[in-house]
């Protein structure tokens, strides 16, 4: 009732300062709210900036790697190319290398054979009997052992026991003349040149 009583402009004066200080909370937690959310955003932000920076920084490293590798892997081509070539160089010159020997081992067996071959062909050109013929060939037999002499060829040993690193049986017998495993006959010379068996000795064994 004593409001109804005031001054209307009193009530008016009343009004406006309660709307003062509703616009003043108003603003006072409109503020707050602002503050906080700005805060927020600045650390979302800062997260943000961060984990930014990390990927940048994992990226840089991968591109390091990644050039490493690459040089990594063209040196290592180079190098396979280089051997290859090293290889390739050697293969030819190996392979002339054995041409070369195989060359000059077949020409140093000719120069030792030709001589032979000029008296056998010379020995069918004279004329005379038997004996000179039989004497022209025991020649030509003892020039074809010095040539062999020369090449590093020997005639294998077929006397005494069996051994199947120089001789090849081919018959067997039951004598008492020979001893156990003894050679009793050879159909065909063997020969070697040092540690190479040109041909095995064929030969018949006792007992």
């Amino acid at each position: 009732m004593e409001d109804n009583n005031k001054p209307l402009e009193d009530l008016v004066e009343e009004v406006k300062k309660d709307e003062e200080v509703n616009n003043k909370e108003v603003n006072s937690n409109g503020e707050t709210e602002t503050n906080e959310t700005s805060e927020k955003a600045e650390e979302a932000l800062d997260e943000n900036n961060e984990d930014k920076e990390s990927e940048l920084e994992a990226m840089r490293k991968l591109k390091d790697e990644n050039k490493r590798l690459n040089n990594e892997l063209e040196a290592l081509k180079d190098r396979l190319l280089r051997v290859s070539a090293e290889y390739d160089n050697y293969r030819r010159r190996t392979t002339k290398e054995k041409e070369g020997i195989y060359s000059d081992a077949c020409s140093d067996v000719l120069k030792e054979m030709v001589p032979v071959l000029d008296n056998l062909e010379r020995a069918m050109t004279v004329d005379g009997n038997l004996d000179d013929f039989k004497k022209g060939i025991e020649m030509t037999i003892k020039q074809f052992k010095t040539a062999f002499e020369k090449l590093g060829v020997e005639e294998i040993d077929a006397s005494g026991k069996f051994d199947p690193n120089f001789h090849q049986a081919v018959m067997h017998i039951e004598d008492e003349n020979y001893g156990e495993n003894e050679i009793a006959e050879v159909f065909q010379k063997g020969y070697k040149r040092g540690e190479k068996i040109i041909r095995y000795t064929i030969v018949k064994v006792a007992n």
